[in-house]
């Protein structure tokens, strides 16, 4: 049995918190999507190409973004 998630579904960070304030995602077709948990899968989905996904990624854990959440 392979322990390897399946790209497919839904999934968030281990470090996310318990009461919801977090986003999920999964690579879909030839995108990435990305989702707000506290829809419960109701709300918008942003869809992204993977090349454009790993960037915001890279600039988000590089600090360049940190100016958005305050």
């Amino acid at each position: 049995m392979s322990t390897t998630p399946d790209p497919t579904q839904w999934i968030k960070s281990e470090l996310s918190s318990a009461n919801g304030s977090c986003v999920e995602m999964r690579q879909h077709a030839a995108a990435v999507e990305v989702r707000d948990t506290k829809q419960h899968g109701q709300g918008p989905t942003l869809r992204l190409a993977p090349a454009g996904f790993a960037s915001w990624i890279a600039r988000a854990k590089s600090g360049e973004l940190d100016h958005l959440t305050h």
